[in-house]
C-alpha cells in the first residue's frame, strides 16, 4: 500500500464513523464480554454497537452531540473521570489525531491515567514511530499489542478506502515484558 495525501480539510469537532469491521478486528483478539467500556469519542456509536453486540457495557461519551444520544457530553481531554480507574476495564476509541498526533498522544496519556484495564486506541500505523512516544510504548510495561490493519477504512461510509494505514494499539493492566505484533483484515 502506498499512502497519499488526503484531500480532506479537517474540520473541528467532527466525527469520523469507524466501520464495524476494524473494531471487529480488536475483538477477535480481545474480547471485552462482560467489561464496562467506555467510549470517550462515540461520535454516533459506530464502534460503541460493534462493543456492545460483543457483549460490552458501554458508557459512551463525546465532546458534542451528533444524531446519537451519549451517556453524557464531556470534552475527555478537559473534564475528570467518570467513574473510578477500576470501573471501567476498557477504555477503547477512535480518538482525534490533532495536528502532529499531539491529541491522541494526550488521549493515550488520559486514557491510561483512567483506566486500570485495556485501553485500546484505532490510531495511524505509525502512531508508534519517533522518541517523544516512547512513554506511551518502549518505557510502558502496560504496552502488549499493535494490531495492525490490513484494510483501509473507509472513513465516509461510501465505500472508498482512505489513504492512511491504521492500527490498533492496546495495553493491559498488567506488566508485559514483549509487546505482540498482529494483523487482521475485513
Amino acid at each position: 500500500m502506498t499512502v497519499t495525501a488526503s484531500n480532506y480539510a479537517p474540520v473541528a469537532n467532527h466525527f469520523y464513523q469507524t466501520e464495524p469491521w476494524a473494531t471487529e478486528v480488536l475483538l477477535r483478539h480481545f474480547p471485552v464480554a462482560g467489561l464496562h467500556v467506555w467510549e470517550p469519542a462515540a461520535g454516533n456509536h459506530m464502534m460503541a454497537d460493534v462493543l456492545r453486540l460483543a457483549g460490552g457495557r458501554v458508557f459512551a461519551s463525546d465532546i458534542v452531540q451528533y444524531d446519537r444520544p451519549h451517556d453524557t457530553i464531556m470534552d475527555f481531554l478537559k473534564e475528570g473521570m467518570v467513574g473510578s480507574r477500576s470501573f471501567f476495564g476498557a477504555i477503547i476509541t477512535n480518538p482525534p489525531y490533532g495536528k502532529g498526533n499531539r491529541i491522541a498522544v494526550r488521549f493515550a496519556e488520559l486514557a491510561l491515567e483512567r483506566c486500570d484495564g485495556m485501553v485500546a486506541l484505532l490510531l495511524t500505523a505509525k502512531f508508534d514511530f519517533g522518541k517523544t512516544r516512547r512513554h506511551l510504548f518502549q518505557d510502558n510495561p502496560r504496552f502488549m499489542a499493535k494490531i495492525a490493519l490490513l484494510d483501509r477504512i473507509s472513513w465516509a461510509g461510501n465505500g472508498e478506502t482512505g489513504t492512511e494505514d491504521h492500527a490498533w494499539y492496546v495495553w493491559g493492566p498488567g506488566d508485559y515484558a514483549h509487546a505482540r505484533m498482529l494483523w487482521g483484515g475485513k
